[in-house]
């Protein structure tokens, strides 16, 4: 069931990677394929990432199709107009974070899309994160201190 706000029909997830997080919605266009977002007047298949198109963010052609690649793996490109919000963390893992959300948001949108997205691994939130530092290792995770020689 789509979220409503203001006559705007919507499917909303998040998505996380390491310390990003990511608040994705997939915006329904209407009859003309436009749908004002946030004060702006956006196609269908336009991707919006902190109020700022696709292209400021990721320069990147490879990572600009990272992103894509969850909507054309269902050919659902021009279905929607995606916003997202991201914080936390940095360019890589906000990266991943943003195709986790998109991911998640399309199986609340169509139940029938987890299986192809499950194969293709879009779905398994990555569990890796920084090791904390632990007290007496000089400033790294795992690192001992030198014993000494005599």
């Amino acid at each position: 069931m789509a979220k409503k706000t203001k006559n705007l029909e919507y499917y909303e997830a998040v998505g996380r990677r390491k310390t990003s997080v990511a608040r994705v919605r997939l915006y329904l266009t209407g009859k003309d394929k436009t749908t004002v977002v946030n004060g702006q007047k956006l196609k269908a298949g336009e991707v919006v990432i902190n109020k700022k198109p696709l292209e400021k963010i990721f320069t990147e052609e490879y990572k600009r199709n990272f992103i894509t690649s969850p909507l054309k793996a269902l050919n659902s490109e021009e279905r929607f107009v995606v916003s997202i919000i991201t914080k936390g963390g940095g360019k890589n893992g906000q990266l991943e974070a943003v195709v986790h959300g998109i991911s998640r948001a399309l199986v609340l949108a169509d139940e029938g899309n987890k299986t192809s997205l499950k194969k293709l691994g879009l779905l398994t939130r990555d569990p890796r994160k920084k090791e904390r530092r632990k007290v007496g290792t000089g400033g790294k995770a795992r690192r001992t201190k030198q014993s000494p020689k005599r």
